[in-house]
């Protein structure tokens, strides 16, 4: 009797807990970076103090897969989905993103790469959002990418 109370107990408590995760249906993009940056909402996070601010800068050094969209990037968007979503005004939430060594790539245009960047959308939607990008000095130079070679705005 005690052995079966105690599986009981683990299913159900195993239960519960799979009711409580968001599937990829509960996710969605929005409001201040459109189709990228996807998040769930969640009902019992604490919520922000109306005069929170932050600034926030995102490190990328790893280079996307080739042909698909740079993660970090989409962090990025993420990050200022989930604060528009908390409440926050846009002023009160800046970002930064500085590019260096391999994911440099992830910033140059079509001309520079031979074929259209899977990137070039959410970067020109970042930008549009007040997003600074910065591609390290020292690796442009090392892989000899010049202004020209960047997506617009970087």
């Amino acid at each position: 009797m005690p052995t079966t109370r105690l599986l009981l107990g683990l299913v159900f408590s195993g239960l519960s807990f799979n009711i409580a995760l968001a599937g990829p249906a509960d996710f969605s993009t929005g409001p201040r970076i459109k189709g990228f940056g996807a998040v769930a909402s969640v009902p019992a996070a604490t919520a922000l103090p109306a005069d929170a601010r932050f600034k926030v800068a995102f490190d990328v050094a790893e280079a996307g897969a080739a042909g698909e969209l740079n993660r970090r990037f989409d962090s990025a968007a993420r990050f200022l989905n989930m604060h528009a979503r908390a409440g926050l005004p846009d002023q009160a939430v800046q970002v930064a993103i500085v590019v260096h060594g391999p994911a440099a790539l992830d910033l140059a245009n079509a001309d520079k790469l031979g074929h259209d960047n899977p990137n070039a959308e959410l970067i020109a939607a970042l930008i549009d959002a007040g997003v600074s990008i910065t591609l390290c000095g020292q690796t442009a130079t090392h892989r000899d990418i010049g202004p020209d070679d960047l997506l617009p705005g970087v």
